[in-house]
């Protein structure tokens, strides 16, 4: 089990450049990646995807590297024209506000486009310097999330054990529903009918609520839904299975605590909903 949240960063020390990249990632419902590279390494971005991609099934991952040297010098282009205008404008804006200071370069170089730098640098070359150092901080990156994913299954596999020990306070008390259902039904038809009361009209109705209102069936259900959970865990990118796995157990819970007469029950529904919400708050933060 992987979290969907974990970070990495590594140091990049290569004879083409030296920097750092860092990987973070967040709870998403998607596979959303961001890519931040310097412009002259733009080439690159499909290539760190397709990477991210290959380890990451769901979450919002965002991969940022940051260079501080690289071994090709960059082309230092002037554009003339603009230079050139720039000056115009600044010396006509001067002589409409009556300042009469000389023009310096630092006026005409603080707006953009009059010097740029490019740098011709083969995405070949680039990504074979890099896709080792790449690949090596995904793996820290695998290994943050793997961390994560099994401090949050321990909290999951603890949650189950609450579950699993109310579903067995409710299967245990089941037949007391179904007693006390009988016994009420049968008190009411006497109340009403005396010793006209049909014993066989008393049984068919009491036959036909216990069909509506045992739990037998949800009991079933829910220890279905635990038992896939439990297998669940063992798959890769299992987040959207177990979140549908506790809407279904939800439902049986709500269902128990409809059909529900007796406080001992009531008591462990409440147990039941609050580990299963527990639960799926936390099945959110798994791939």
């Amino acid at each position: 089990m992987k979290s969907m949240t974990g970070f990495a960063r590594r140091e990049i020390e290569t004879p083409f450049l030296k920097g750092s990249l860092t990987i973070k990632s967040y709870n998403n419902r998607y596979l959303e990646i961001s890519v931040y590279l310097p412009p002259y390494l733009a080439a690159l971005e499909s290539r760190f995807r397709d990477a991210i991609a290959a380890s990451v099934i769901h979450g919002k991952v965002e991969a940022s590297l940051r260079v501080r040297e690289v071994s090709e010098p960059p082309r230092v282009l002037v554009d003339a024209a603009a230079a050139s205008e720039v000056a115009s404008a600044l010396r006509t804006a001067a002589e409409a506000a009556g300042i009469r200071e000389p023009l310096r370069l630092s006026d005409i170089l603080s707006f953009d486009g009059v010097v740029t730098f490019e740098r011709n640098i083969d995405a070949d070359t680039a990504w074979t310097a890099l896709e080792e150092p790449v690949s090596g901080c995904l793996a820290e990156f695998d290994r943050d999330r793997e961390r994560e994913g099994r401090s949050t299954r321990a909290d999951i596999e603890s949650k189950l054990a609450v579950i699993e020990e109310s579903v067995g306070v409710v299967e245990g008390e089941a037949p007391a529903i179904e007693a006390a259902i009988r016994g009420n039904l049968a008190s009411r038809f006497r109340e009403v009918l005396g010793s006209e009361a049909d014993e066989n009209r008393v049984l068919q109705e009491v036959a036909s609520y216990l069909a509506r209102h045992t739990i037998n069936e949800e009991i079933v259900r829910l220890r279905s839904h635990v038992a896939a959970f439990r297998a669940a865990l063992e798959d890769p990118g299992c987040g959207k299975k177990l979140d549908f796995l506790c809407q279904e157990m939800n439902r049986e819970a709500n269902t128990i605590g409809s059909k529900n007469i007796l406080a001992r029950i009531g008591e462990a529904v409440v147990s039941l909903k609050d580990a299963i919400e527990n639960v799926r708050e936390q099945v959110r933060n798994v791939e």
